[in-house]
């Protein structure tokens, strides 16, 4: 006795195309969905999580921070998420350069220990009166509102951007700025 097979339902080209086209819409969908809410998500868990303190014994233990470390989270206030949006997008402007942290509020531990290592660079007079220029007109006066571990690690990027980069006093006070850490409007 014979079997008989049904052969397998043949498809136009027109719709193979049309259901690969709907799977890449729904695939792209959800992933945009994603990434608007990764922001969002982020800010939740950075502002409810934070490991960071301006204490000295903090500022002290990030030595002894394993690679792959995060330091997260405000230092002296709540974070505010309006705040927190505009920092993370002006801070797009540099993502050129990977020494400078795409988020002041979320930095990994190895890069501020790198950073943290350029604080002590003698500048030449003209390279100091560009981090003096970001000292007198930064919002805070300096990287940070206090002399805590943000200060020595935004301290430190000054003096690589303006060693390395060729960064004048605007463009430092303009990375600090946007690099506040310390939460608060």
């Amino acid at each position: 006795m014979m079997q008989e097979f049904s052969q397998p339902p043949r498809h136009s080209r027109r719709s193979v195309v049309s259901g690969a086209t709907i799977l890449l819409i729904q695939n792209l969908t959800g992933w945009v969905a994603r990434a608007a809410a990764a922001p969002a998500d982020k800010f939740g868990t950075l502002s409810a999580n934070g490991n960071s303190s301006c204490s000295g014994a903090f500022q002290e233990s990030i030595a002894g921070l394993p690679p792959g470390a995060r330091l997260q989270g405000s230092c002296c206030s709540p974070m505010e998420r309006a705040g927190y949006n505009n920092q993370v997008e002006g801070l797009k402007k540099y993502v050129g350069i990977p020494d400078v942290p795409p988020d002041p509020y979320d930095i990994d531990v190895s890069l501020a220990k790198k950073l943290m290592s350029y604080y002590d660079l003698k500048l030449l007079p003209g390279e100091q009166a560009a981090y003096d220029f970001a000292m007198a007109n930064s919002a805070e006066k300096g990287p940070c509102c206090c002399g805590c571990w943000r200060w020595k690690v935004y301290g430190g990027l000054a003096n690589l951007l303006i060693r390395e980069h060729g960064f004048d006093g605007a463009k430092v006070t303009d990375v600090w700025n946007l690099s506040d850490g310390c939460g608060g409007g």
